[in-house]
């Protein structure tokens, strides 16, 4: 996990309609509607909403042209797309419970996560949104923690915050709730993997309370009211290590999500810190293993504060350069013919492919190959990886 290992995404071009703010965007509350129920249709993750706008330039365009665009694919079967009244119940659903959307790209949207390879496009925050714009760092851990465990997770966190950092978790039980507890009154940050009505585990309600009160924020990508599943949590996971600087792991088993969360923090090119703990303690074979990996030993906050003080920022990789407007294309992209489409799944296997040699391997335009590949997304027959790599599902 040295320097070389951490990976900096290049930047996208620019894509939706929107006001300059101070170098950010402002979207208006139509915008935020039609983005809503673009990335609540089926098959819509952050990376197809991602293509869909920078080919179409617009969420209103690209919910037009998705049922064209799901039967050219060649789903197996019927693709849902969310009505406008189901955003707009959400919206409400949001509104109730003091919620709100944030767009990427807007200025409470976490700075740090819009680096990290398809960020997503909306989140939904419920506290203070300001928080979300401090530098930060994550610490996660055991659930099972120790009493020392959690007694070195709440020291990092005091010392963090003393120093300006908010900190990041994912209001699990243990490490998680000790360094929320610890960084109530410098900015504690939860990330859900569930709605961020959602209170998950339900013990920890009124520490989510506590956060709220003392000027944190609930975070969730999830739709209002999602009820979490296992599979949510690794997606949860990625937000925690894309919101922070930096993510320090205080126990952790070997097959835990905390290294899921350090594999994802790595791959996003954050620097990884680890508390190292007895050999014969199961509870730190995990954090033992990252340090043999090369994640940062440590055993104080003021390490890490340096270690920070001295790596750069994550860079921006929004999916547009900000404020550029959908009056400033000259002209729509060419469309994809029948051959693009048989060459794109030609090029496709079960192996990850870079999409910039499919687009080499075909000879088409890139937004030609771009269509095809928003249809195959909708359809369910393709799957986005890491380094803007697809493969075939």
């Amino acid at each position: 996990m040295d320097e070389g290992d951490r990976k900096k995404p290049a930047a996208s071009p620019s894509s939706a309609r929107a006001e300059t703010v101070s170098g950010a965007i402002a979207l208006s509350e139509e915008q935020r509607l039609t983005w809503l129920q673009l990335l609540r249709s089926e098959n819509v993750g952050p990376a197809t909403f991602r293509d869909l706008i920078n080919h179409f330039r617009s969420a209103a365009a690209a919910l037009e042209a998705l049922p064209d665009l799901i039967a050219r694919g060649g789903a197996a079967g019927k693709i849902r797309i969310a009505s406008r009244e189901m955003a707009e119940r959400e919206m409400e659903h949001a509104a109730r419970e003091k919620a709100c959307f944030i767009g990427m790209g807007e200025p409470d949207y976490p700075p740090a996560l819009r680096s990290i390879d398809y960020p997503p496009p909306l989140i939904c925050v419920k506290g203070n949104p300001g928080v979300l714009t401090q530098n930060a760092v994550a610490i996660v851990g055991s659930r099972n923690a120790s009493v020392n465990g959690m007694r070195l997770a709440g020291r990092f966190a005091a010392g963090l915050g003393s120093a300006g950092y908010a900190v990041v978790s994912g209001l699990a039980r243990g490490i998680d709730a000790a360094a929320h507890r610890n960084s109530l009154a410098t900015g504690a940050i939860a990330v859900f993997a569930g709605g961020v009505d959602v209170i998950f585990p339900e013990e920890n309600g009124a520490l989510a309370g506590e956060i709220l009160e003392a000027g944190g924020a609930l975070v969730s990508e999830m739709p209002m009211g999602w009820k979490p599943r296992s599979k949510d949590f690794p997606r949860r996971n990625r937000l925690v290590a894309g919101i922070a600087h930096g993510l320090l792991v205080v126990e952790a088993a070997r097959r835990s999500g905390s290294l899921i969360s350090a594999r994802l923090a790595n791959e996003a090119g954050r620097p990884v810190y680890a508390v190292p703990g007895s050999p014969l303690d199961p509870r730190h074979e995990g954090t033992n293993w990252l340090i043999k990996q090369g994640a940062m030993l440590v055993s104080d906050a003021d390490e890490i504060i340096s270690d920070l003080a001295d790596s750069l920022p994550p860079a921006g990789n929004a999916f547009w350069s900000g404020g550029a407007q959908e009056d400033d294309i000259a002209e729509p992209p060419a469309p994809e013919t029948g051959d693009t489409r048989k060459a794109v799944l030609d090029a496709l296997g079960p192996e990850p492919v870079e999409v910039d040699d499919i687009i080499r391997f075909t000879g088409a335009s890139t937004g030609q190959v771009q269509l095809v590949l928003i249809e195959l997304d909708l359809a369910g027959r393709i799957e986005w990886h890491g380094g803007n790599r697809v493969s075939l599902v």
